[in-house]
């Protein structure tokens, strides 16, 4: 009888995973360093992305910084131009004080009106005279000469002077103009004829209130010191200098 026996063959051990001893090593799977110096995910790609960020930032703070200077250059008034102010303010006042010497010379310089009394009625002593209108021309002829010294002064003492200058004397002009009014009414006959009149008796004669009949001839002083000004700026102010001019062809 014969019998017939299987061979069978030893069980294959599962393959291990174990990373092998030596020097040759298994490359990580994708994701994971190879070495561990080396940063995973294109580390060089992560530097440069940093980087510009940073200059990203940086250019941020530079606009903003750029454009606050530029505001604050536009917002604020430059050393030359608040000098030039100042000395424009300085020119208002100055001349401004000097009306009162206007209101003086206009008191004293302007003509009298004579008036008297019949006890009942105050009537003009000359009715064919013109003192009243002698007293508005004698104002605009002295407005005008101050005007036209202040503008000389002011020339001379600030010879680079601007446009603000010439209104300081346009501004100035008018205020001195206006206290030389008031002070020459003020200080003039009293403006109650009524009262002088029956201080001064029937039949005397008196002189009349300083009045200013054309309110124009406030603007004289200003008109006048401001085209003095301009004229004496274009024909002896400083002027810009010439361009260079181009050199010679050579031949």
């Amino acid at each position: 009888m014969i019998s017939t026996r299987r061979t069978t063959s030893p069980p294959r051990a599962p393959p291990s995973h174990e990373q092998p001893a030596g020097d040759a090593a298994v490359p990580y799977p994708t994701g994971y360093p190879a070495h561990p110096g080396q940063a995973s995910g294109h580390p060089e790609h992560a530097g440069h992305a940093g980087h510009s960020d940073e200059h990203a930032g940086h250019a941020e703070h530079s606009d903003e910084h750029a454009e606050f200077s530029e505001h604050s250059e536009h917002s604020e008034p430059g050393p030359e131009l608040r000098a030039e102010l100042v000395q424009a303010s300085l020119v208002a006042i100055a001349v401004a004080v000097s009306g009162v010497l206007l209101g003086l010379l206009w008191l004293w310089l302007a003509p009298k009106v004579p008036l008297v009394s019949d006890g009942s009625a105050v009537y003009l002593k000359n009715s064919e005279g013109e003192d009243a209108v002698g007293a508005d021309g004698m104002f605009t002829l002295l407005g005008l000469a101050f005007g036209a010294v202040s503008a000389i002064i002011v020339f001379l003492l600030f010879r680079h002077g601007g446009i603000a200058l010439v209104v300081g004397l346009a501004i100035g002009g008018v205020l001195a103009s206006v206290i030389a009014w008031r002070l020459g009414v003020w200080l003039g006959p009293t403006s109650d004829v009524v009262a002088h009149a029956k201080a001064a008796g029937k039949g005397v004669t008196f002189d009349g209130p300083l009045k200013l009949g054309a309110k124009g001839a406030l603007l004289a002083w200003s008109v006048a010191a401001m085209v003095i000004h301009l004229a004496l700026t274009g024909l002896f102010g400083p002027r810009d200098p010439e361009p260079a001019l181009p050199p010679a062809p050579r031949a």
